[in-house]
């Protein structure tokens, strides 16, 4: 028995792996598709029109298709896994994993939000805040990937540094890449 569950908790913990990437690339994906979508604003009547009902298609497809259904399976896979490995929900990074997932299922929700604003034709967010935006997602993903790597080994007080040090790169980064993009 102790065999089978073993084996078992290694498919669910595969299937776990593959969803996360395909929520993550769906998260990714649809900010930038957020970015392009406002930056279709400025442009003519009718090329803004046709780019719109473009972005919306895009926007619903890769939501419905790949990031909600990746989301839940990556929670029901890893609940599966904390349900065989219940021991699990006693350690500390465990505890900040799942913080962390929380924290990036209401990302998951605000985006829902975004698409649901944008159809409507309400654009409050400029593009380089969405730039911004999609960074918390990558934020999000190395702290989860380090947590579960690194684990009980790591130290809260670097672990807690290099994220903000990471985050302040990252939106160096963005901050960069818009005044670059301005010169042109």
């Amino acid at each position: 028995m102790r065999a089978f569950l073993s084996e078992y908790l290694l498919y669910i913990k595969a299937l776990h792996i593959i969803f996360v990437v395909c929520w993550m690339a769906g998260l990714f994906y649809i900010v930038r598709l957020f970015i392009y979508h406002t930056e279709a604003q400025q442009k003519p009547d009718l090329e803004r029109k046709v780019l719109s009902e473009q972005f919306e298609v895009m926007e619903r497809r890769l939501w419905n298709v790949i990031a909600v259904p990746s989301m839940f399976i990556t929670i029901l896979a890893g609940l599966a896994m904390l349900y065989v490995m219940p021991g699990l929900l006693h350690e500390g990074w465990m505890h900040i994993k799942l913080t962390f997932v929380v924290a990036l299922i209401a990302y998951h929700h605000i985006c829902q939000g975004k698409i649901k604003q944008m159809r409507s034709g309400v654009f409050k967010w400029t593009s380089t805040q969405l730039r911004l935006w999609n960074e918390l997602a990558t934020i999000f993903l190395f702290a989860i990937v380090f947590l579960v790597v690194v684990k009980s080994a790591l130290n809260w007080i670097f672990g807690v540094v290099g994220i903000i040090l990471f985050s302040i790169i990252i939106m160096m980064a963005v901050k960069i890449y818009k005044r670059f993009r301005e010169g042109k």
